[in-house]
């Protein structure tokens, strides 16, 4: 099962929208899920935002509700709160869940090595950690690759020089991710 990504989405949001309940759908016993947010994940401190995708910072299972403009509530959790349910909802259809830390920005350390910059990857990692799945720390393995090929040669891999590759960059990503 492959699902596409949906730009914009946060754990809160893939969730609220349904996104998650059909790609659980679709989910079959033996397949591997890999569970990869962290960009447009919040760490609480915006938690209103009307776009709707921030959650609240950590791992614990602190709640706040937040009213949309349309009047509807909703009960809005950490970002390990969403991670726990998603890999215990792939558990319970038989699948084996696979944590993934975020793909890195376009930063630099003044040294001129790459800064592992990502979001919520301490998150990540320890909910991994915490329910016993494995992690593909991409945080990390890109981030090594990109420090190995040098300031010069990665920056330009980041079609918006920031965040977003352009097709060099999202080989070099996938290649990493294999």
């Amino acid at each position: 099962l492959v699902h596409p990504s949906e730009g914009g989405r946060s754990f809160r949001l893939f969730t609220y929208e349904g996104s998650w309940d059909k790609v659980l759908a679709g989910i079959k016993k033996g397949d591997y899920v890999f569970l990869q947010f962290g960009h447009n994940d919040g760490t609480g401190n915006d938690i209103e935002n009307t776009n709707g995708r921030p959650e609240l910072g950590g791992i614990g299972d602190q709640t706040q509700d937040v009213t949309h403009l349309d009047g509807k509530v909703e009960t809005v959790h950490t970002f390990g709160w969403y991670a726990r349910k998603y890999i215990d909802d792939v558990r319970t259809k038989g699948a084996i869940p696979i944590m993934m830390t975020s793909t890195v920005y376009n930063r630099w350390n003044p040294d001129g090595s790459f800064a592992r910059a990502g979001s919520n990857v301490a998150f990540a990692r320890q909910v991994a950690a915490q329910e016993k799945v494995p992690l593909l720390d991409d945080t990390n393995i890109i981030s090594d690759e990109y420090n190995k090929l040098g300031k010069a040669t990665a920056s330009p891999l980041f079609g918006d020089g920031i965040l977003h590759t352009n097709t060099a960059g999202a080989v070099i990503n996938a290649e990493m991710f294999v």
